[in-house]
């Protein structure tokens, strides 16, 4: 009987160690995708390096930016795999780093990136303190486009234009200083107990701008002529106020804000547009979740509570959209189960999207509420994988077993469209690269970059689940520093559960 016993013990044991084995060879190292995807943005600096510099390929570029203007804009962030540095995308990353700071910063310092992360948002803000040089100017843009596209050059041999670009009181650009004005009130947020002289001064830059960019309305792209076709404001610029009033109620708790948002809510279209995307032009539906949780307290519900409830219903219908549990309007998938918007660099969506469901399936988990849609209501459990699952298709579990995020797993982009990454580094050719020779001697290459883009999430796939790894294929092989952004977040809690399983899985092999 005593053998049988200790018989049936060794089976539930060898049981437990092969489904302990098997569930590893299906998940994913969560943990080094959010340090890989950290050193991204170390790649992506602009200006001068700091001693503490792990991207080591890297060296100090573009530190002349605004001299020919008498202003300080040495720094900051390039964008893509160009040298220009545009100032709306780079402000939505800083946003979108400073929110996943907020939701998953707990997580994030258990897994020994916290400190990593605060530095990628600081390198952010503290160029946009520099950009903000009087409370109605901001520095849009350090570059042109244009010319920029005619040379293919490391940011340290840079030979093309480094003009800088404003937005005034004649000029306005009430998106981009919505936009920054956000990434600052959130990023005040972030640095409140850490550094609070700091928290305050982003918190004063903040406001200004917003008060600039709603006092004085136009569309940046309309007074930066150079910025149409690289990031045309399609979405206008009603939806950045609207996103940066959010953003300083939260940081402020200041009532006028947030009357902002509910008092603009129908001329703005916070509750009158449906979207299925969010991006760095389009912020409608951030707008609507933040302010779904953040209006479901009992005194704004019955004080706004129609408004309250449109926010609701909007931001709903983006979430029931990306799960295909709307009657019509659904988020297209490919084959393999990708979300799939558009065909240039779609999985910007696809982690933006990831991000919001997975925030909000935390809402409702806290709230103990369920997600009503068209077709049926769906609990937080349901939302959160579905966002997981489009993690784990980035990271390899695909019909092409590719690995979209540069450095991580097997198999992975190695062309990536990136000038610093697709010619030597400056430590190892020190010889000036000119502008066409970057194309006739690195680009037109089929072997692959002589430095590895780690962290960086490529445009990724064709909507059949198809992928050329072409450096010449930008539609899918160009990075951008918003697609890794809100990644790191979601690494960063996909890591804490990792820990969690693993310590069960021990747990119970050693109970047995």
């Amino acid at each position: 009987m005593k053998q049988g016993i200790v018989l049936h013990q060794w089976l539930v044991l060898f049981s437990l160690i092969d489904m302990f084995c098997s569930s590893q060879s299906l998940t994913h190292d969560y943990g080094q995708a959010l340090s890989k995807s950290l050193l991204y943005f170390e790649a992506q600096r602009s200006g001068h390096l700091p001693h503490n510099q792990r991207v080591t390929w890297r060296l100090h570029s573009a530190l002349n930016d605004g001299l020919e203007q008498g202003v300080d804009l040495v720094g900051g962030y390039y964008d893509a795999g160009d040298n220009v540095k545009f100032g709306l995308p780079m402000a939505f990353t800083v946003t979108m780093l400073s929110w996943s700071v907020l939701e998953y910063g707990k997580d994030m310092a258990e897994a020994g990136e916290y400190v990593h992360a605060l530095e990628a948002i600081k390198w952010g803000t503290d160029y946009f303190i520099k950009a903000h040089t009087h409370p109605n100017v901001l520095w849009a843009e350090v570059g042109d486009g244009h010319t920029d596209h005619y040379c293919w050059q490391r940011p340290e041999d840079m030979t093309t234009s480094r003009q800088a670009f404003k937005v005034d009181e004649n000029k306005p650009g009430s998106d981009i200083a919505g936009e920054t004005a956000a990434a600052m009130a959130a990023a005040s947020l972030v640095f409140r107990e850490t550094n609070p002289h700091y928290s305050h001064l982003l918190l004063y830059h903040a406001q200004q701008l917003f008060e600039f960019g709603d006092k004085y309305r136009g569309k940046y792209d309309d007074s930066i002529g150079v910025a149409k076709g690289y990031y045309t404001s399609v979405s206008g610029y009603m939806d950045e106020l609207l996103w940066a009033a959010l953003w300083l109620y939260k940081a402020t708790n200041k009532d006028h804000y947030l009357e902002y948002v509910l008092n603009n809510a129908y001329a703005f279209g916070g509750v009158t547009w449906t979207m299925e995307e969010f991006s760095w032009d389009v912020k409608y539906v951030g707008v609507q979740i933040i302010a779904s949780m953040l209006l479901m307290e009992e005194r704004h519900k019955i004080k706004y509570r129609h408004v309250v409830e449109e926010y609701r219903s909007k931001g709903e219908h983006y979430i029931c959209a990306c799960l295909n549990k709307n009657n019509l309007t659904n988020v297209r998938r490919t084959p393999g189960g990708l979300l799939y918007t558009r065909q240039w660099n779609n999985m910007q969506y696809v982690s933006n999207a990831a991000f919001l469901l997975t925030v909000y399936s935390d809402y409702l988990t806290t709230t103990g509420k369920m997600l009503h849609c068209q077709n049926g209501l769906v609990g937080p459990n349901e939302i959160f994988t579905f966002a997981k699952s489009q993690i784990d298709y980035i990271l390899g579990s695909n019909p092409m077993a590719v690995s979209y995020f540069v450095g991580y797993g097997a198999q992975y982009p190695q062309r990536v469209h990136h000038r610093g990454a697709s010619i030597d580094s400056y430590k190892k050719t020190k010889g000036f690269i000119g502008c066409t020779e970057g194309y006739d001697s690195w680009y037109g290459r089929r072997e692959p970059n002589p430095n590895v883009l780690i962290g960086a999430l490529v445009g990724g796939p064709d909507s059949n689940d198809q992928f050329r790894d072409e450096r010449s294929n930008y539609i899918q092989t160009e990075a951008c520093t918003y697609n890794t952004a809100p990644l790191v977040g979601l690494f960063a809690k996909l890591s804490r559960l990792e820990v969690e399983n693993l310590s069960l899985n021990a747990h119970l092999i050693a109970s047995t």
